[in-house]
């Protein structure tokens, strides 16, 4: 947990350093806000650890793919510190982004308790293993189940609104609120997939595995979302070559 944390404070430090240098916001670029989405899947799994202490025995799939992630940014997404491109050069930029980090880090813990839940409510219907093991030692399916739920509640109004602030970003750049571009498709298409698991997991039958399959499948969505629609395909939120 101390090392973890450590590795928050230095992760500040990379994109607080970044934005005093460029004077501007730390996430103006995919290798920003790459490392800006996974901080706060780290910095709310540690929040999560402290608030239900058990919670602190899934680090090592949180901290695990976190570590992957910024090795493949660090490698793949790297840019050099500098100025916006002029597409980018709005007050909207800190607000519509900033909100899209701070749910993507949020839905991260969620997506990985909803991953365990699957995986722990196996393990629970089957009779006990004589010599304990790791497994023994994570959250019940019920405690993974809530806090998945949780920290879905909580980054859902927050990407509800990143999706209303783009809309209104856009009508200011293009001179429309929606246009279907790839990019909006697809958060809508995310959205959608949240707001049918907050759903799911209030309704009889489809609480417990079938909520827990939609939630991974709206966090599918997001990746999908940052790393093809802005890197491979056509439209006017493509990134690629940054």
């Amino acid at each position: 947990m101390a090392l973890s944390a450590l590795g928050a404070v230095l992760q500040i430090g990379v994109l607080g350093l970044r934005g005093f240098g460029t004077g501007r916001a730390p996430w103006g670029n995919m290798y920003e806000f790459g490392t800006a989405a996974v901080l706060i899947g780290v910095l709310a799994y540690l929040v999560t650890a402290l608030r239900v202490p058990v919670m602190r025995h899934i680090g090592l799939f949180v901290i695990g793919p976190v570590m992957v992630s910024l090795v493949l940014i660090g490698f793949f997404l790297y840019a050099e510190a500098g100025p916006l491109i002029a597409a980018l050069r709005s007050d909207w930029l800190v607000v519509h982004v900033s909100a899209a980090i701070l749910s993507f880090g949020v839905f991260l813990v969620s997506a990985t308790s909803s991953a365990l839940f699957l995986v722990q409510r196996r393990r629970e219907s089957r009779p006990p293993r004589p010599e304990p093991g790791l497994w023994d030692r994570m959250p019940s399916a019920v405690a993974l189940d809530r806090v998945a739920h949780r920290a879905a509640v909580f980054a859902f109004p927050i990407w509800t609104f990143a999706v209303v602030a783009g809309a209104i970003w856009a009508e200011s750049a293009w001179g429309r609120f929606w246009g279907w571009d790839p990019k909006e498709t697809w958060a809508f298409i995310s959205w959608v997939a949240y707001a049918a698991y907050l759903h799911a997991r209030s309704t009889a039958g489809w609480r417990g595995a079938p909520a827990a399959w939609i939630n991974l499948v709206g966090f599918g969505s997001l990746v999908f979302n940052l790393l093809f629609v802005n890197l491979v395909s056509t439209g006017l939120h493509s990134y690629g070559g940054v």
